[in-house]
């Protein structure tokens, strides 16, 4: 019975954070207007020609001196990204960066370092979807605290995902899932790496243009 009853505990813990979780996604959009930046970043993946063009936005206001797409698909060119951006040419040409080596969050938050080291930038806008952006801002502070670099997240709402009624698809109910256990596992390995030392190497960063 005592099993029984833990193990109840933690479903209901489990699932208090789930819905915590939600309402946070829920509540993180529309996003305010933020700060001006040295940098902006746009971290791919699901409706990246949302993310792209939010993050191409802010820089063509002024929000940022340049832009780091992370994480692009390397089968797609530079003219490729300027469509699904459809970012003005000179504008592009001149302050839009790409980052190939990214192949998921842990790739962006590296990637994402180099390239603010190397630009010498102190404060950064994040830019990804609504549902993404509690574990990359995890993920990127991981490494970007230590550089010193300030972050402001910018989430961009997931037009195939309600974030008021996710419990209502499976489609939405299983991307909310999946998104939140992952948050808690970053949540658990910045908390055993907090407990000692740790040293993350990373690779080079992407070059301009």
């Amino acid at each position: 019975m005592r099993s029984v009853a833990a193990f109840l505990v933690v479903v209901l813990i489990w699932t208090a954070g789930l819905t915590a979780f939600a309402s946070r996604v829920q509540q993180s959009t529309p996003a305010p207007t933020p700060q001006r930046a040295d940098g902006i970043v746009v971290l791919t993946g699901a409706a990246s020609r949302d993310r792209i063009a939010a993050g191409v936005t802010l820089l063509s206001d002024n929000y940022g001196r340049r832009v780091l797409v992370s994480g692009v698909n390397r089968d797609l060119t530079r003219e490729d990204v300027r469509n699904v951006s459809t970012a003005v040419k000179r504008l592009y040409d001149c302050c839009v960066d790409l980052g190939f080596s990214a192949l998921d969050t842990v790739g962006n938050a590296r990637e994402t370092a180099d390239w603010a080291k190397a630009m010498r930038f102190n404060s950064l806008i994040v830019v990804t979807a609504d549902y993404h952006m509690p574990r990359a801002m995890l993920e990127l502070r991981a490494l970007l605290d230590r550089q010193g670099v300030q972050l402001q997240a910018y989430p961009v709402a997931t037009q195939a995902f309600n974030a008021r009624r996710w419990w209502r698809s499976p489609q939405g109910t299983r991307l909310l899932v999946v998104e939140y256990c992952k948050y808690l596992a970053i949540l658990g390995r910045e908390l055993v790496l907090s407990l000692g030392p740790r040293d993350r190497g990373h690779p080079a960063a992407p070059q301009k243009g």
